[in-house]
């Protein structure tokens, strides 16, 4: 598969660690039903356009061969990627709005997922990019600890449910890593800060050396010890299914650090940049089918836009 040619540097491994899941969505126009879907499913297709990527997940017995294909197809590891016959994998339904802005959780049901509990392969202890996605905040601490010698660089994410009955093991995962991504209503829930500001502010003061805040079709701001950036989302023509769109920024963002293997201010605003155009694949199509598709020639000429729009 053709990656983005970024660096004249071997792009060092990303290590992802999160949800494989099948979904069913209703958008107002249309339906995608048992389709491939999960946290760790979009950041890794992501983080394939610029880096190795290595999976660590669990499936069910009903997870079909095709779907190891397509991460085969785009040189995902899936050495992590555990598979659990006493039952299905992971199922959410959901149903979205008018407008997308607002999304119902229509059925859940974790399934082999409920006792998932990441162990890492020996050969994937050495990564020096994690990204730990939406799990519950003492599986991160527990992934945490398993790379404790190593110290990589950390991205991790999180959901209003984990803030709602795990704020404080939230709260240590957010002291322990480099880069937390955060939407703007979950990161007033976390820090009581409705200003958003004021919010990424308090952020950096809970540990983590940096913060983004996204806002949807607003964009997303950094904080940073080193200044502020915000930066505008891609103006998309044609949204069909935003699920997984936050997803795949983590996984493009990171993917862009180890490609470069520089993690300063600057160089996280422009993976920002390439984050957000990769992102903007995902919301054309339902599941990963549009990420998958796209091409690093289509992403690069978004990202272009984006960062002539930008000057960086």
């Amino acid at each position: 598969m053709k990656k983005l040619n970024l660096s004249s540097i071997e792009p060092k491994p990303v290590l992802i660690v999160g949800s494989v899941a099948f979904d069913n969505i209703i958008t107002p126009h249309a339906t995608g039903e048992r389709i491939l879907g999960g946290s760790a499913s979009y950041a890794a297709l992501a983080t394939s356009y610029y880096a190795p990527a290595r999976l660590v997940g669990v499936v069910g017995h009903d997870f079909d061969e095709k779907h190891i294909h397509r991460f085969r197809a785009h040189d995902i590891d899936i050495e992590g990627l555990q598979r659990d016959e006493s039952g299905p994998t992971f199922f959410w339904k959901g149903k979205y709005h008018e407008n997308f802005n607002k999304r119902d959780t229509i059925d859940i049901q974790l399934n082999v997922f409920e006792n998932f509990r990441p162990e890492l392969p020996n050969n994937y202890r050495d990564s020096e990019y994690l990204m730990l996605g939406n799990i519950a905040p003492g599986l991160q601490l527990h992934v945490l600890e398993q790379i404790a010698n190593t110290k990589p660089y950390v991205l991790a994410d999180t959901i209003d449910l984990w803030i709602d009955i795990q704020k404080d093991e939230l709260l240590q995962v957010v002291s322990k890593v480099n880069l937390f991504v955060i939407n703007d209503s979950e990161s007033e829930q976390l820090t009581g800060e409705k200003n958003i500001i004021l919010a990424g502010k308090k952020l950096l003061e809970l540990g983590t050396e940096a913060a983004i805040i996204k806002k949807g079709e607003h964009g997303a701001y950094l904080f940073h010890s080193d200044g502020l950036f915000a930066l505008p989302a891609y103006p998309v023509t044609e949204l069909r299914d935003p699920t997984g769109a936050g997803d795949s920024f983590s996984g493009g963002l990171l993917g862009y650090l180890a490609a470069h293997d520089d993690t300063s201010f600057k160089t996280i605003c422009k993976a920002m940049v390439y984050a957000t155009a990769t992102a903007s694949m995902t919301v054309e199509d339902f599941s990963c089918d549009r990420l998958e598709s796209a091409g690093a020639d289509a992403i690069q000429a978004r990202s272009d836009e984006l960062l002539a729009m930008t000057q960086l």
